[in-house]
């Protein structure tokens, strides 16, 4: 039988220099329970989930672990407690097998050997004691996997140890639907066992699917404590912000411009035969499921994939050659999904994250003017109200809205015609969701067209002028802002699915 362990955390306090990230902060994670931990992006939930991970020691506090004191000075300390911390951002091993990461650096061998058929086998076993069997095979490479697999790794890999305290850090922010699904079922199978578990995320939704209390932190202070059963999304952004945002996916009408961006009849090795439009001062947002090809276009667009047939028109003009260098000169700029990986350089200032697309411009004979720099990076911190304490603080150490900020403030210091953005308000908080919103508005108010994927429903039909719904590479229908319903999307986007099995039930007869 497992024992059941409670975790709480008293009077914790940590401070970096010019900011306090926690104030005397309680909490506690009940066996048996969930508790969703929620807060702005800054609010101090990354801080004290590395503190209870033995990342960062609290300058003041103390953690209590089934009812004795308990000191962590690194994450092994906390690992051998009973306690894991599951990162948003998954470190998976890119050339050795899901198996191999599984126990990477714990797998025991025999006089130095590691018998690889025996940790298949047992990858195996604890994948199906887990639930995930049939999402993660054992013998898969990781640079193979897909954003979603990488997680689902990251958190197999920290139950397979059987932890009695464990702390999700957006878990969901790259999986599909029916992931999720099964993600839930292994999180209530642990909370039936009494395991205490703390659930960090900015998905109203699945807070009220998972969670039986919420734990809301703001500036680094704790808020409250309250029961999940009574309460409604406007309570907790309320806790959370302290202000109304019940307008938060507003639109401003505006009448379309020219066609900006067209494709006609674009083919690639991931999607077929794609035809669209998006004109300026127009949002047009790509709908479908994981794995429809979105993402796929939208590197495309970008001039990162080859397109193998078709024509791509920016402003009319052929894009020729098709590559990022061209697509950004001709004022294409793209906000991937991925933006830690694939957007911003981490160990690099702020400014220098900005001016990045634009070296060339701000050049003379191979240098680059510093003083220029500054100006359109202190222009876009000031535009887009990016929190940073100076222009050259590493960006790696910005909230993920304020991050998101910096890559749409180097398309605009760039004065990019075409926006894509994929997924532009993932791992960011319902407030800094809102001031996205609000500056994709204005930059479609400005004359910018701008594409937007995004997995969210309500924020597709909020943000949307048109909806282009895509599944398995193609296109399956369009509709206007006036006729969108999720019903109507999710008809669309699995349209295919419903096909074949309308199919094999006709069959069956």
């Amino acid at each position: 039988m497992i024992q059941t362990t409670e975790l709480v955390a008293t009077g914790i306090t940590k401070a970096f220099p010019g900011v306090r990230a926690l104030d005397a902060v309680d909490v506690s994670f009940k066996a048996g329970e969930v508790t969703a931990l929620m807060g702005e992006n800054g609010a101090g939930k990354s801080t004290l989930l590395k503190i209870l991970n033995g990342d960062y020691i609290a300058d003041a506090g103390t953690i209590t672990l089934g009812g004795r004191r308990a000191a962590f000075s690194s994450p092994s300390d906390a690992r051998r407690a009973g306690l894991r911390v599951i990162a948003q951002e998954p470190e998976v091993a890119p050339y050795v097998t899901v198996a191999e990461n599984m126990y990477l650096g714990r797998y025991p061998s025999h006089l130095g050997f590691v018998s690889q058929k025996e940790m298949k086998r047992d990858a195996a076993k604890d994948l199906e004691r887990l639930g995930f069997a049939e999402l993660l095979d054992p013998a898969a490479i990781g640079v193979t996997l897909s954003p979603a697999q990488r997680q689902l790794l990251e958190i197999v890999r920290a139950l397979i140890d059987d932890p009695q305290v464990i702390c999700f850090d957006e878990p969901t922010s790259s999986l599909s639907d029916h992931e999720i699904d099964v993600l839930f079922g292994c999180i209530g199978r642990l909370r039936d066992q009494g395991r205490a578990i703390a659930y960090v995320s900015h998905r109203l939704r699945e807070v009220f699917q998972i969670a039986d209390s919420v734990t809301v932190l703001r500036d680094g202070k704790l808020v409250g404590n309250r029961r999940v059963e009574g309460l409604s999304e406007e309570d907790i952004i309320q806790m959370m912000v302290g202000r109304d945002l019940s307008n938060m996916h507003q639109r401003t009408p505006h009448e379309p411009g020219p066609v900006r961006l067209r494709l006609i009849n674009v083919t690639t090795d991931d999607v077929r035969d794609i035809s669209l439009e998006v004109r300026a001062r127009e949002i047009v947002a790509l709908a479908g499921l994981v794995g429809a090809g979105r993402t796929e276009l939208a590197l495309a667009i970008a001039g990162d994939r080859p397109i193998r047939s078709g024509t791509l028109e920016v402003d009319g003009q052929v894009l020729k050659s098709k590559t990022p260098e061209q697509a950004i000169e001709r004022g294409v700029g793209l906000a991937p999904e991925e933006r830690k990986a694939m957007a911003l350089v981490m160990i690099r200032t702020v400014k220098d994250n900005i001016v990045l697309a634009m070296l060339k411009r701000i050049s003379r004979l191979g240098f680059v003017s510093d003083a220029k720099e500054k100006v359109l990076a202190a222009e876009q911190i000031e535009r887009l109200n990016i929190r940073t304490p100076t222009m050259r603080q590493r960006v790696e150490n910005l909230s993920g809205g304020n991050q998101q900020k910096v890559v749409l403030g180097r398309w605009l210091a760039s004065n990019s015609r075409v926006l894509v953005l994929d997924e532009p308000t993932r791992g960011v908080d319902v407030g800094a969701k809102a001031e996205i919103y609000r500056i994709i508005d204005q930059l479609a108010a400005s004359g910018v067209a701008v594409l937007v994927i995004s997995s969210e429903l309500p924020e597709v039909l909020g943000l949307a002028d048109r909806i282009v719904v895509m599944e398995n590479g193609r296109t399956t229908g369009e509709l206007s802002r006036a006729e969108a319903t999720e019903e109507k999307v999710l008809a669309l986007a699995m349209a295919g699915q419903l096909q074949t099995t309308a199919r094999r039930s006709r069959e069956t007869r």
